[in-house]
This record gives C-alpha cells, structure tokens and sequence, in this order.
C-alpha cells in the first residue's frame, strides 16, 4: 500500500537524522542501574521546564561533572552548589527553585527506595500508571516529566514499552503519521520504541524537523 511505505518513508528519514535519545545526548549511557537511572530522572526534571532542550542537556552534563551523579552527592551538596552548576549549564531562568527541588527530590529517593529507582520501578510492580505516578512524588517531576523519564527508560523498562506519550505523538501528527502508539512502532520497524519517541519529540517542538523528513521521504 503506497501510503504504508510513504509513511514508513517519513518515520526512516526521521530516525535517520534525528534518532538520538536525550539520555544519549546528555552523555547517559543508559542501563538499568542505579546512577544511570538518577542521570535520567534528573534531566527529565529538567526538560520538563519551559526552556531549550539544548539548555536542559548542557546543564545536566554540568551536574555530571560537578560530581552531582547520584541521589546521595546530590543530596548532600549545598544549595548553592547545585545553583552553580545550573548556572554553568545556562539554566538560569529556574535556578533556584530547580537546586531547592533536585535536592529534596534526592533526599525522598534515598529515604524511600533506597537511592535506587530500580526499587520504585518493582513497588510499580509492572503497572505502567502506577509508575508515572509514583514519579511524580518526587518535587519537580509534574505529568510531563515522568513522561519524558518513561520515554527513554522504555529502553531498559521494557513493561512501559511502547511509551509514545501526547508530545510524541504531537510529532507524529505533524509528520501527517498515525496516532496510533502500535502502528507507529510497527511503520519504525527494528527501530527501538525510545529512539522512535524522542525522534517524533523533535519534530513536535521544531517544525523544520518535520519539513525536512517529509521532504527526505519524497525525494
């Protein structure tokens, strides 16, 4: 069907120039273990704020490198510390409220799950709900940050897979694609289900994202 293969098209030409993970771009090399899973709830704190990607991803590097890689140095640095390194990264705009809740947002993981989402993810218990809502206990992380966290944790949390969240699937509206979750993973193919998100995530926050793949495909 020439639709099908049109859209299979789209989403190739996509993945190509912009499958890149946020995790990956941030320098996360994700697997499921404690301080990579931290990394990532951290810069889904921060991609969840009304700033640039860009900007989110530079300023978790800067935590990274300030030592600030897991729930218990996170915790124990001082306020201004975290502000610092925010800074470094350029998040200006929501620096102070941001050190304040990275802080307390440490402080519950290690108090409740033992600085190990690995341990949020079992009291979940395979319910994907229960997961972003238990995400959204820690300060900060709103609806759209546990969909940003469970966007790319679907690649080592294969229960939340496929997550193709409202923002994603604004992308593929965009792309002139299916809305459908199911149907997008299938036009992807052997594409992994949190390249395909963060991918159609990238045409839904830039046009000309969109614009060059549709183009792409058709030549």
């Amino acid at each position: 069907m020439a639709g099908r293969d049109e859209e299979r098209a789209v989403v190739r030409a996509l993945v190509d120039a912009h499958g890149e993970t946020y995790a990956e771009e941030a320098g996360i090399r994700l697997r499921d273990t404690p301080q990579p899973l931290y990394r990532l709830l951290v810069l889904a704190h921060l991609l969840s704020a009304r700033i640039k990607g860009s900007i989110a991803v530079a300023s978790a590097r800067a935590l990274h490198e300030a030592g600030l890689r897991d729930p218990r140095r996170m915790a124990g640095a001082d306020w201004q510390e975290r502000v610092d390194a925010l800074g470094r990264g350029g998040y200006r705009r929501y620096d102070e409220r941001t050190a304040t809740q990275l802080g307390e947002a440490a402080e519950l993981l290690n108090e409740r799950w033992g600085g190990d989402l690995r341990r949020l993810r079992e009291e979940a218990d395979g319910d994907v709900g229960e997961l972003r809502r238990l995400l959204q206990e820690f300060p900060g992380i709103g609806p759209t940050g546990a969909d940003i966290f469970l966007r790319e944790a679907q690649r080592v949390w294969p229960e939340a897979s496929p997550y193709l969240d409202a923002k994603a699937l604004q992308g593929a509206r965009r792309l002139k694609l299916p809305q459908d979750p199911e149907r997008l993973t299938g036009l992807a193919e052997r594409t992994e289900p949190a390249v395909l998100a963060a991918a159609l995530v990238r045409a839904a926050i830039d046009k000309d994202v969109a614009e060059d793949s549709r183009s792409t495909a058709a030549s």
